[in-house]
C-alpha cells in the first residue's frame, strides 16, 4: 500500500491512463470555479440534480437492466416523435469510456475475423483530439496512424467539435472525410459530445439525423458508423457518468450489449437522464448565454497587455476557448497563476505537446474576472 499523499500532480497512473482535466479543485483550498473542464457555465440541472438525489433511497435495489425508461426517454430527446424507429440502435453506458472501448474491441474482433493481424487506426484531420480514443485504440492493438496520413484506416475515430482546439466539420464535409479515410468494411466513430451546443437546430447539422446514411455506409460500404456523446458536458454531471453510442443498426447495438458489464449505468444516472432530457429552459439558456459568455472572456483576455500575440481558437459557439499563448514560458505561468487564484486552467501540455497553449472554460462574468485579475502579472 502506497504511504504517498496524493497530490494534483500524481492522482494519474501515467504508466496506465491518459492525463484529463477536472481533478485539481479538491486540492485548492481558495477553489472559486473550475475552467479546466467543458461543462455548461449553468451548472448541473436543479430538477435532474434532485432526482438522482432521490434516486439514492433506493440503491438497495439494482439498477434496470434494460436502462428502461431512460433509454426511451434519451430517445426521444434524440429524435422526437420518431425515436420508436431507431431506439433499438441505441445504448447507454457509463460515461462515453466504457463505449469507446466497447466499440474499440469490437471492431478489433471484427478485423480479426477478415484476417487482419494489425488493423490501422486514424484520428481527426486536425493536430490533437480528445486522446481517449487514441489511447484505447493503442491498449487494443491498433497500428496508430498520424492525421496526415492519407492512407484508408481500418478504424477511425474523429471528435467533432474536436475537444480541445475547436474546429468543427458542419454534416455534409463530415461524411466526405469519412468517405475519403475509412476502408471499406472498416468502423467509424463520430463523437458529437459538444455539438448539441450548437443550437437549438443542432439535430440538423448532426450525424443523428442520418439515418439513411448510416444505413448505406453499412448496407453499401461494410463500414459501420457510430455516433457518440458524453451527456456529462452538456449537462455537468461529470461525476455521475453518463454517455451513449448510436449504433448503424439493431444488430450492432446488441453485439455492444453482449460484450457490455451488466447495469453499467447506476440508478441515479439513469433516473438524472430521466428527468433532464425534459429541462428545456436548461438548454435554451445554454444556447442563448454561452456564445455571450464565451465572446465575454475573449474580449477580457484581449483586454490584457501581455495578450497581442495570443490567438484564440474554436467555433463561437463552444463552451471552452483554446488559446495560444505562444510561449511555453507564459502558459506555464499562466497555469500557476490560475491554480494560485483558485481558477484552474486546462494545461495543453500533458497529453496534447501543446506547450504554448491552455484550455479555458466559458464561465459567468464574475468568475472570469477573477482569471483576468490573477493573469494581470503575467
Amino acid at each position: 500500500m502506497s504511504t504517498e499523499k496524493t497530490t494534483a500532480n500524481n492522482v494519474w497512473d501515467t504508466k496506465t491512463q491518459t492525463f484529463h482535466g477536472g481533478q485539481e479543485h479538491r486540492f485548492i483550498n481558495n477553489f472559486v470555479e473550475d475552467f479546466s473542464v467543458t461543462t455548461n457555465y449553468l451548472g448541473t440541472p436543479r430538477k435532474a440534480l434532485e432526482a438522482a438525489r432521490e434516486a439514492m433511497s433506493e440503491i438497495h435495489h439494482y439498477p434496470a437492466a434494460n436502462q428502461e425508461p431512460a433509454k426511451t426517454h434519451l430517445a426521444e430527446f434524440l429524435w422526437g416523435s420518431n425515436y420508436a424507429e431507431q431506439h433499438g440502435r441505441l445504448l447507454m453506458g457509463n460515461g462515453a469510456s466504457e463505449l469507446i472501448d466497447l466499440v474499440v474491441r469490437k471492431a478489433l474482433l471484427a478485423a480479426a475475423e477478415r484476417g487482419q493481424k494489425q488493423p490501422t487506426w486514424k484520428g481527426s484531420p486536425w493536430n490533437v483530439q480528445y486522446r481517449e480514443y487514441q489511447r484505447s485504440a493503442e491498449t487494443n492493438g491498433f497500428k496508430i496512424l498520424e492525421p496526415s496520413n492519407p492512407e484508408r484506416a481500418d478504424m477511425i475515430c474523429i471528435v467533432n467539435p474536436c475537444n480541445p482546439t475547436g474546429d468543427y466539420f458542419t454534416v455534409e464535409p463530415l461524411k466526405e472525410w469519412i468517405k475519403d479515410n475509412v476502408k471499406s468494411g472498416g468502423c467509424v466513430i463520430v463523437d458529437e459530445s459538444m455539438q448539441p451546443w450548437h443550437s437549438a437546430d443542432f439535430r440538423a447539422d448532426s450525424l443523428i439525423s442520418e439515418h439513411q446514411y448510416a444505413k448505406d455506409m453499412w448496407t453499401n460500404e461494410n463500414v459501420s458508423v457510430h455516433v457518440m456523446h458524453s451527456w456529462t458536458k452538456i449537462w455537468s454531471c461529470t461525476g455521475l457518468r453518463v454517455g451513449s453510442v448510436i449504433c448503424p443498426t439493431t444488430e450492432h447495438c446488441e453485439a455492444l450489449r453482449k460484450i457490455q458489464v451488466p447495469w453499467s449505468v447506476n440508478g441515479p444516472a439513469l433516473k438524472f437522464v430521466e428527468e433532464v432530457v425534459n429541462d428545456i429552459d436548461y438548454l435554451n439558456e445554454t444556447w442563448e448565454n454561452t456564445p455571450r459568455l464565451r465572446a465575454y472572456l475573449i474580449e477580457q483576455l484581449s483586454s490584457l497587455e501581455q495578450s497581442k500575440e495570443w490567438e484564440y481558437h474554436g467555433k463561437k459557439f463552444l463552451s471552452w476557448v483554446w488559446l495560444d499563448m505562444k510561449c511555453e514560458k507564459v502558459a506555464e505561468k499562466a497555469i500557476e497563476l490560475a491554480r494560485g487564484a483558485g481558477v484552474p486552467v486546462r494545461s495543453g501540455k500533458p497529453g496534447y505537446k501543446c506547450n504554448s497553449f491552455v484550455r479555458v472554460a466559458v464561465r459567468k462574468e464574475n468568475e472570469v474576472q477573477v482569471l483576468i485579475n490573477a493573469w494581470k502579472s503575467l
